[in-house]
């Protein structure tokens, strides 16, 4: 194992596509489940699926196909047959509507006649014939209460009471006609309105009707969280690097520490089970190892190869009498000098 390495950042737009497809494909999932096929008594609805759409995200350039699903209602042959005997009579009202209305273009354009001269004359005599006769029996009674009340005819008295009278009687016979000329207006407006009316008639009971959407569970996909998701796995590489570089540390201000005390057998063909575990040095590493002739539960040795040292200190590599070489690790870790 060499010198760890700060590990790089992780490919935001890479990070960003594995979680929008992820997230893409749950909702599609969750739409699927959501959205079962029904059988019921007056018919189904039933979901299939007619092609796709392309979608692409703006921030990867990623391109996702999103199925595009329809939800068909098919009626029972009972509530089916209803329905096609319903829709002829609408139609039916429909075209008997269409044909009917076309002559209110002339009809419209005739401006509207409120006078009923027939019906006000007719309603103005039969009111007469009610009116008269209690006019003239009150009459009677006022003549015959002034002469009781000793009121003779032709006073002054006797005048002012019978043009009460008169005025009462007159009053009586103009309400007559006002009433009269409202309810013939009133019966020539509604003799107007008649054909419209019927026309209106036909025209609510020819309704379109919309047809009513199934009840469709959507599934919202979630915003992908790239920021979060990035920083989260840059700081997960870094924290792992910085305990690698706390332990190569450790190792190697544990070496620096003897330094000044050891020469020691460093030859590598003394040396087996080798294995680097940190750079000191782009050349010169620090290494774990057994010396050959140990035995194999022994514990791991930590130190130099002095093939290395020579690369870079030369002067710190030395010859023992039995040919190996050595290492004054003073001098081989004091590179500055």
């Amino acid at each position: 194992m060499g010198k760890p390495k700060a590990p790089s950042p992780p490919n935001p737009k890479d990070t960003s596509a594995a979680s929008t497809g992820t997230n893409i494909s749950t909702a599609i999932a969750n739409s699927y489940l959501n959205n079962a096929n029904q059988v019921g008594p007056d018919g189904t609805i039933t979901y299939t699926d007619n092609g796709s759409q392309s979608i692409t995200d703006p921030y990867t350039g990623k391109t996702y196909q999103i199925p595009t699903r329809t939800a068909t209602t098919t009626l029972s042959p009972a509530q089916q047959a209803i329905k096609d005997q319903t829709d002829k009579a609408q139609l039916n009202l429909g075209t008997l509507a269409n044909n009917q209305s076309s002559f209110l273009n002339d009809y419209m354009a005739k401006p509207f006649d409120g006078s009923n001269d027939a019906t006000e004359a007719r309603l103005l005599q039969l009111g007469k014939e009610r009116l008269d006769p209690i006019l003239a029996q009150q009459q009677d009674a006022l003549a015959t209460r002034l002469s009781n009340q000793g009121i003779k005819l032709g006073s002054a008295a006797y005048d002012r009471a019978m043009a009460q009278q008169g005025q009462n009687a007159n009053d009586a016979t103009n309400q007559l006609i006002l009433q009269g000329h409202g309810q013939a207006f009133s019966e020539g407006q509604a003799i107007r309105n008649q054909p419209i009316n019927e026309i209106t008639a036909l025209l609510s009971g020819s309704q379109v009707s919309s047809p009513q959407a199934a009840g469709y569970n959507g599934s919202t996909i979630p915003t992908t969280d790239n920021a979060g998701l990035i920083n989260e796995n840059y700081n997960q590489k870094m924290n792992n690097y910085n305990q690698q570089m706390a332990q190569s540390n450790s190792l190697i201000g544990g070496l620096f520490g003897l330094g000044g005390k050891l020469i020691g057998l460093s030859d590598d063909d003394a040396k087996k089970d080798k294995e680097r575990l940190a750079d000191i040095t782009p050349e010169m590493g620090l290494w774990k190892f057994h010396y050959k002739g140990e035995a194999k539960d022994a514990p791991m040795r930590l130190g130099l190869m002095a093939s290395e040292v020579e690369k870079v200190r030369p002067d710190a590599v030395s010859r023992r009498p039995d040919g190996y070489r050595q290492v004054d690790y003073g001098k081989a870790l004091s590179l500055g000098a």
